[in-house]
């Protein structure tokens, strides 16, 4: 098939790989027209996996209208904060009717807490079906080719058994869902526990406590997703408890380093701006805490989170005051 990835970081390269691996023409947007002429002439992304050797069958551009022009699938690949944005500028080249848009960014639209599927509905309206990408999937071990499993979730059901079989390979695995919801719930709220688990990492805290952190905090996730209509069994899945226990408990996750830093002094502003890759965990965590109070649901954790993040309090009142809080049932 012909497919083109909008978004050329360490996942949307990766993503690139493995459709490559699968027999698929590939066409990689880049943002950065120095970065795409780079990337095509080395074939390698210097910037994020510069070790990983992109196939011959990967056209790397930063030319919308030529990502746009035959690609029967459109897989999202750019920050939350820039999907409006990339899809407005990609809708001058097509109106999508005939494609498949798979969304595989974790996040929320800052301005209307929108998840990236509800993104993509509003500037695509009349596309062929909307999909959503999302589990435990670090993209270096991905760019060593090894084994991981993950979710395509989309409310037509022949579509995301197409893109499963787009996808599927000896060491890629995706399984379906009709939870589009749960899904990227999961993938976006689970980044702000790795930031708690960092911090924990960072102030001392051992595996009893990190054990605590993901139980406990897949027990939030899983009543915010109720809450908004999500399915229960989504959150036992890859989707959510699968990519708790990925993006919490290793070194190669971002959020989780950057509670770690968090924990070492350094403030939010200065963790993002030494670094090219999203920290979407910090900007997450202040559009979980609206939608907890919105549907009225308890998340003490996250709650002790926004406080950490954005009203100065101290990483371990915070610890202290989520241990001490009056006990209750499981």
């Amino acid at each position: 098939m012909e497919i083109s990835v909008i978004g050329a970081g360490s996942w949307g390269t990766v993503l690139s790989r493995i459709l490559a691996d699968n027999g698929h023409s590939v066409t990689l947007w880049a943002r950065s027209r120095e970065k795409a002429e780079a990337m095509q002439a080395s074939r390698r992304n210097g910037d994020y996996l510069p070790d990983m050797v992109l196939p011959a069958s990967i056209t790397v551009t930063n030319d919308l209208a030529l990502a746009a022009k035959r690609a029967s699938v459109l897989v999202f690949v750019v920050p939350s904060k820039g999907m409006k944005h990339v899809a407005q500028a990609l809708r001058n080249y097509t109106d999508a009717r005939d494609r498949i848009l798979l969304s595989c960014t974790k996040g929320f639209e800052m301005a209307t807490h929108a998840l990236m599927t509800d993104v993509l509905a509003g500037v695509f309206p009349e596309a062929k079906a909307i999909a959503a990408l999302s589990g435990p999937n670090l993209a270096r071990e991905l760019a060593l080719r090894q084994p991981a499993a993950t979710v395509i979730a989309c409310k037509v059901p022949e579509a995301a058994l197409l893109l499963q079989q787009v996808f599927i390979n000896w060491y890629f695995r995706p399984y379906t869902s009709t939870d589009v919801i749960g899904v990227q719930l999961g993938g976006c709220v689970k980044n702000c526990y790795a930031l708690v688990s960092g911090m924990m990492a960072g102030i001392g805290m051992g595996e009893n406590c990190e054990a605590g952190l993901i139980t406990r905090g897949l027990a939030e996730i899983t009543r915010l997703g109720l809450a908004m209509g999500a399915q229960r069994e989504t959150f036992s899945g890859l989707a959510c408890i699968g990519d708790l226990i990925a993006t919490c408990g290793s070194p190669l996750s971002r959020n989780r380093t950057a509670g770690v830093a968090l924990a070492s002094g350094k403030n939010a502003a200065e963790i993002c701006g030494s670094t090219k890759m999203v920290i979407e965990g910090i900007d997450v965590a202040r559009v979980v805490h609206s939608l907890a109070l919105q549907y009225h649901v308890e998340m003490p954790i996250l709650e002790e989170l926004y406080r950490v993040l954005y009203e100065g309090k101290r990483i371990q009142d915070a610890l202290q005051d989520a241990m001490t809080r009056k006990g209750t049932k499981e």
